[in-house]
């Protein structure tokens, strides 16, 4: 046998053995339409089952820090470009990747600490904290977000990723000391900004019949529906009306829906469409306000409008301006009064009441249910004379 052939044989040989000596282990994560796959080796196995502590907490990172964690982290940042996740789920990947390395039910500590990890070691500026027996997982955001409990540290606001997993146990936010890391990467800010959704897959979808009638005539839409959307948004905060009113549908709803939308509202001149999208969304479901629903405020996006039975007043502004600003692109804003919010919208002409913002012109159309039967341009009686605020203006962008 010629030497370089020896050699060839000799260099397999040992490469074999080597890596039969690297014991690692594959996941595939489902991710909605797709599978996140990743290798984790044993040395990112690392134990948390003694007292909850500073000290605990501070040798867990240290001891994993040392591990060959880079792979996942590049596979999980790798998905992320990939697929264009935003952060939100981005975490939501993040959240089920260390579900697979330590169940949440069996070790909650752990899980939470493999959470913050990943999020750090993603660029992220993550924090723990340590109170009343719990820790907390918190993230700078510099949004304006309504109803987490958030604390400050060098004048930076960090929310709680994971105070809903406590319930009524979670405490004041003062309870809870942070755990004093540096991590160098650790520097982006985290957004809850939702500009796409992701694809569900077709197996995932049903079929959901929405109807209602204008001027006398029946209309009837089957809409592509996955419960999916309930599971992405399940502990979603309550976000500024920017960034809510610019949540999109996912692909599938939109095309099981939209194009049908605009072929039935061709022939009609906008303002008639626009009367026509305003009593859809305020006829085509049952009215529900969040308390009763929920026991607290929460804004559906358009697609979980869409999916439930019954929705309130935000639910159904945040649907019209969707619907109105993907067929017709008008300019509107968002009118919030202490107990109710409405929209208005820039016609060609405005009618009836009109509402000047910025020099600007608006028609009101009120998309929820009220006790009149009220037209374009026609104002609530009960608010008249009631102070609002526009909480979000837009204005389509110049065509180039």
């Amino acid at each position: 046998m010629k030497t370089a052939a020896k050699s060839l044989i000799v260099l397999i040989v040992l490469t074999i053995l080597i890596n039969s000596n690297i014991k690692g282990q594959n996941y595939a994560v489902d991710f909605y339409e797709h599978t996140f796959n990743f290798t984790a080796d044993e040395t990112i196995t690392i134990k948390f089952d003694g007292d909850l502590n500073k000290e605990a907490v501070v040798s867990f990172y240290n001891e994993i820090s040392k591990s060959n964690h880079q792979s996942i982290i590049n596979s999980l940042l790798k998905y992320k470009a990939d697929y264009k996740l935003n952060d939100w789920l981005y975490y939501q990947l993040i959240r089920k990747t260390a579900q697979q390395l330590s169940p949440k039910n069996i070790n909650y500590n752990r899980y939470t600490l493999y959470k913050w990890f990943l999020m750090n070691k993603s660029g992220y500026d993550a924090k723990l904290a340590i109170g009343n027996n719990q820790l907390i997982f918190y993230v700078f955001n510099d949004e304006d977000i309504a109803d987490i409990p958030f604390f400050m540290v060098d004048d930076k606001k960090y929310m709680c990723l994971n105070y809903h997993d406590f319930g009524r146990l979670f405490n004041k936010e003062s309870v809870y000391i942070p755990v004093k890391i540096n991590i160098p990467e650790a520097t982006h800010s985290f957004s809850y900004k939702v500009t796409r959704l992701p694809d569900f897959k077709p197996e995932q979808y049903t079929e959901k019949q929405i109807s209602f009638n204008y001027k006398q005539k029946p209309y009837h839409f089957k809409i592509k529906i996955s419960s999916e959307i309930e599971g992405i948004f399940a502990n979603y905060p309550v976000v500024d009306f920017a960034t809510y009113f610019n949540i999109p549908l996912s692909r599938e709803t939109y095309q099981s829906f939209i194009p049908i939308l605009k072929d039935k509202l061709k022939k009609m001149s906008k303002k008639n469409g626009v009367d026509y999208l305003m009593r859809f969304t305020r006829y085509a479901f049952l009215y529900e306000d969040d308390e009763a629903n929920y026991g607290k405020e929460k804004r559906l996006s358009p697609e979980q409008t869409l999916f439930t039975e019954s929705s309130d007043c935000d639910d159904r502004a945040a649907l019209f301006f969707y619907l109105v600003k993907e067929i017709y692109n008008l300019p509107m804003i968002a009118m919030l009064y202490p107990t109710h919010i409405t929209m208005a919208v820039e016609l060609e002409k405005p009618i009836g009441d009109v509402v000047i913002y910025q020099g600007k012109s608006y028609s009101v159309c009120e998309p929820t249910p009220q006790k009149q039967n009220l037209k374009i341009g026609q104002m609530a009686a009960n608010l008249r004379n009631i102070p609002y605020q526009i909480v979000y203006a837009y204005a389509p962008s110049p065509i180039k």
